[in-house]
């Protein structure tokens, strides 16, 4: 049985949970090859990940365990108990990513089902701020399959930050570095596609008013990209997939139109400049195309001149 996460002592928590989890066998870690592809003064990280066979086969055992309706194979009700870190709030649990890349990379997990296309609610903010107010770390959102979310049962997902020891947070922060201060929807030259980005004044704000500032910026950002409100069976729905980043400094907003390139899939994580692939081949692809046009290739294109 999971406790309520107390101020201060999450990453204890994570350590602790990831530990016992390796032990008991219940964490399995994707290794990666990673390489640095440079475009437009960023330097991606491109990890070619030779595991997903793994993911794969642990599907299709859910998927065969007989699980029925919406929750068939849902990893998430209940979630593992080796790998469920603490409560966050009434509405949602802290739970270790089963397969992961990254170290210490947390799901915010809705504890009722809710469906990943589901707008983010402020309770959503505040279980993943009560994460974010712990360390620094990237949040992020992929909202539905085509913006590369692989369970409907709504997650949000925190990793520590920087994403590669002794460097700038996320590799894209040469892009952000010349944004103008202010609290406006803005743009990132390097990106031609549908994409907001607006800067957080939350750094001394407690999780609770963080979560109510930070919805509003969240609003304000679907906006900018069209992506509106839609009733499905009763609950409102993000009308468009989109891919949602965020930090204690900036909220980063991007529409999405395709789950891959040239079969490179591409979630959230790709535009903070980290993406993923299966082979050599594709890792040629993206060296010879450049990583920008992998993002594009799977963004909405802008249906009129950037704003």
């Amino acid at each position: 049985m999971s406790s309520a996460l107390s101020p201060g002592t999450l990453r204890s928590a994570v350590e602790q949970t990831t530990q016992r989890a390796l032990r008991l066998g219940a964490l399995l870690p994707i290794r990666t090859v990673q390489v640095r592809v440079e475009e437009a003064d960023v330097r991606f990280l491109v990890r070619s990940v030779s595991s997903l066979v793994r993911k794969q086969a642990d599907r299709r055992l859910r998927a065969a365990a007989g699980e029925k309706g919406a929750q068939r194979g849902n990893p998430f009700l209940p979630p593992e108990p080796e790998l469920t870190v603490c409560d966050l709030g009434e509405a949602h649990l802290a739970v270790l990513n089963k397969f992961h890349v990254l170290d210490r990379h947390l799901l915010v997990v809705t504890r009722r089902f809710e469906h990943q296309e589901s707008l983010l609610t402020e309770a959503d903010f505040h279980a993943l701020w009560l994460c974010m107010d712990e360390y620094e770390a990237l949040g992020f959102y992929n909202g539905g399959a085509l913006a590369g979310a692989s369970q409907p049962h709504k997650h949000l997902q925190v990793v520590p930050l920087p994403l590669v020891p002794g460097e700038s947070e996320v590799p894209i922060a040469p892009l952000l570095a010349a944004l103008a201060p202010g609290a406006g929807v803005q743009r990132i030259p390097a990106f031609a596609f549908s994409h907001g980005l607006a800067r957080l004044d939350v750094l001394r704000a407690s999780p609770r008013e963080a979560a109510r500032r930070t919805l509003e910026v969240y609003r304000r950002l679907l906006q900018a990209v069209g992506i509106g409100q839609v009733l499905v069976e009763g609950e409102p729905r993000q009308s468009a997939p989109y891919n949602l980043l965020m930090t204690r400094r900036w909220m980063l907003l991007i529409a999405r139109s395709a789950e891959c390139w040239h079969g490179i899939s591409v979630n959230s994580l790709g535009f903070a400049g980290s993406l993923f692939v299966r082979d050599r081949a594709q890792m040629d692809l993206i060296r010879a195309r450049g990583p920008l046009a992998v993002l594009a290739g799977v963004a909405r294109p802008w249906e009129g001149p950037p704003a």
